[in-house]
């Protein structure tokens, strides 16, 4: 298994920079990339287009391999809710980690699809959408000057 560099920032990272706070905003959002990246693809399997990640190799080792990923995945939440995200994507986010640790806790058949399930890119997601919005309207409610 080839282990590849983090991916770069998305132009999604890119116009976050552009808020107010911005480079605080966009270097929690890299930070939070990274983590997610080496959780859910930092693996190439060889012969194949897949990548996995740690969340589901580390998942492998009964008890403990769920138990520590789940902390990192729970840390990632706990960081888009200091960033002001809502109670509802906050649920969400919390949801995608329930399935992964739900379904990661059925031998065998649980950790195939716990390579799948990328419960932290699907929460990078959730994140990336709440940062947009909130720069929106941001910009919606600055002055436009003339």
């Amino acid at each position: 298994m080839a282990l590849t560099s983090p991916i770069a920032p998305t132009s999604v990272a890119a116009r976050v920079a552009g808020a107010s706070r911005g480079q605080e905003t966009a270097k929690l959002l890299n930070r939070i990339r990274k983590i997610t990246w080496w959780m859910d693809r930092s693996i190439q399997v060889p012969g194949t287009s897949w990548r996995i990640g740690l969340d589901g190799l580390l998942g492998l080792v009964p008890g403990v391999g769920d138990f520590s990923t789940a902390l990192v995945s729970a840390y990632l939440i706990h960081l888009a809710r200091k960033n002001g995200i809502s109670n509802r994507d906050l649920l969400r986010m919390i949801g995608n980690l329930a399935v992964d640790l739900g379904v990661g806790a059925i031998p065998v058949v649980g950790d195939l699809i716990d390579f799948m399930w990328k419960s932290n890119t699907k929460n990078l997601r959730i994140l990336e959408d709440h940062l947009l919005e909130k720069q929106r309207q941001a910009h919606q409610l600055s002055p436009r000057s003339h």
